[in-house]
């Protein structure tokens, strides 16, 4: 039984009372218009990984500060301009992209500085080195240190990217001038090519100490390691050899002369475990089965004049840069190769005919070619011509797939006087080296 109906009554129609009132107020804020609420949503932002890019190494004669340009993969354009030391040949990117290092090999310094597109022009820190030190390469697969080979001191440097300011140097022995370095995926170990004394110096990463110096032919030219960092390859360029290291005991497990005479570079594909070695005096490209220390030949090519290679990162197609020296000319080219079936596919894309003026002292490849991390594009930097072709992978309107589809031209240099002309207008500078980001 309800003891207080007339209470109950009461609040009822107290309650019915102020939520008529409410309303009145809410009708009279509004000027008696409903208006919804609006909650903001936040579009899914791009993935960055889409903003794709290109660096590409330009020399400006012998006195001169080079440049790095960064092409916009999307746009084909020039974002930025950085100028670097004298005589820069070499760069390199932490895996995550965020930095650049550049070797100016007539300075004995490294440039270093942000890859991200500037609002204003970039000053980068440099890395001051030992006078004589020669810098050739650069190498790193974490974002914490970069290895230098300094091809003068016969040395290796090691630089924390946190201070920019080298940390370490390995010796390498008597008559090594280190040319190429190879750092395994994991971070663990770094193997320094030397030249000279026809050996390769394996580093642990972790104390910087030697942990092995191997015997690889006379001519060591060029090493890479394989995806697991179960595997080392060295190649040497005086026989052709393909030499197989493993990592754990830093010992030559096998070894194959299938490259020839003369190879001068190697590329590690990574989505089929293939390895491509150029050999221009021989005229042949060859590929490799990595997946077994038999290195099995997978296919030889007959390629003209090649210089070096890259393969998209989508397996399907390698590309072979190609530099053809006829007396004062040079001519460049672009092979294509079926990746699946290790054919020619029959495009060979002409890029300039020029008056060779690269200086083969500094400039260790006239031509070399990389490809854009979405595999779309492309990028060959050609020294003579003082441009970077940029090749479309697939089909655009009015053009097939694997087209040239501009010359870029280098940054503005200073002039290069020559003795049939010598007070000649500024020309573009040279491109010597050209890599992607991720």
């Amino acid at each position: 039984m309800d003891c207080f109906p007339e209470v109950r009554t009461t609040a009822l129609q107290v309650s019915r009372a102020l939520i008529v009132l409410v309303l009145i107020v809410i009708c009279v804020a509004c000027g008696e218009t409903y208006r919804p609420v609006a909650f903001p949503i936040t579009p899914t932002p791009p993935n960055p990984a889409a903003a794709h890019f290109a660096l590409v190494v330009n020399q400006n004669g012998l006195s001169n500060p080079g440049t790095i340009t960064e092409i916009d993969v999307s746009g084909d354009s020039a974002l930025s301009v950085v100028k670097v030391g004298l005589g820069p040949v070499h760069a390199a990117l932490t895996p995550d992209g965020s930095r650049v290092y550049v070797a100016n090999k007539l300075e004995d310094t490294i440039s270093s500085f942000l890859s991200a597109p500037p609002s204003s022009p970039v000053v980068p820190s440099t890395i001051t080195l030992p006078a004589g030190s020669a810098p050739v390469f650069v190498d790193t697969t974490q974002n914490g240190t970069v290895y230098v080979a300094n091809s003068g001191t016969g040395t290796v440097a090691e630089i924390p990217t946190l201070s920019n300011v080298v940390s370490n140097f390995v010796s390498l022995g008597a008559g090594a001038k280190p040319i190429a370095l190879a750092e395994t995926p994991d971070g663990r170990k770094l193997y320094s090519v030397n030249q000279g004394s026809g050996t390769i110096t394996g580093i642990n990463t972790l104390d910087f100490s030697v942990s092995a110096t191997i015997a690889t032919g006379t001519s060591p030219a060029w090493a890479v390691a394989r995806s697991d960092s179960a595997r080392v390859y060295v190649l040497d360029g005086g026989s052709g050899t393909i030499y197989a290291i493993d990592t754990a005991s830093d010992s030559v497990v096998s070894s194959t002369g299938s490259a020839g005479a003369g190879a001068n570079f190697m590329f590690y594909e990574k989505t089929r475990n293939r390895l491509y070695i150029t050999n221009p005096s021989a005229n042949t490209l060859t590929i490799l089965d990595a997946s077994t220390d038999a290195l099995n030949v997978f296919a030889a090519l007959p390629v003209q004049n090649p210089v070096n290679v890259t393969a998209l990162p989508d397996g399907s197609r390698a590309y072979v840069a190609s530099a053809t020296v006829n007396g004062s000319s040079v001519s460049s080219q672009v092979t294509v190769v079926n990746a699946s079936s290790g054919t020619l596919t029959g495009t060979v894309i002409s890029l300039a005919a020029v008056p060779a003026i690269c200086d083969p002292v500094t400039t260790r490849f006239r031509v070399f070619v990389a490809a854009a991390a979405g595999s779309s594009k492309v990028y060959v930097s050609n020294c003579d011509a003082g441009s970077t072709a940029i090749i479309n992978t697939l089909a655009t309107a009015g053009a097939p797939p694997d087209s040239l589809a501009l010359n870029l031209p280098g940054p503005a240099g200073n002039p290069q006087p020559t003795p049939s002309n010598p007070n000649p207008p500024p020309a573009p500078q040279n491109p010597v080296f050209a890599l992607t980001g991720p």
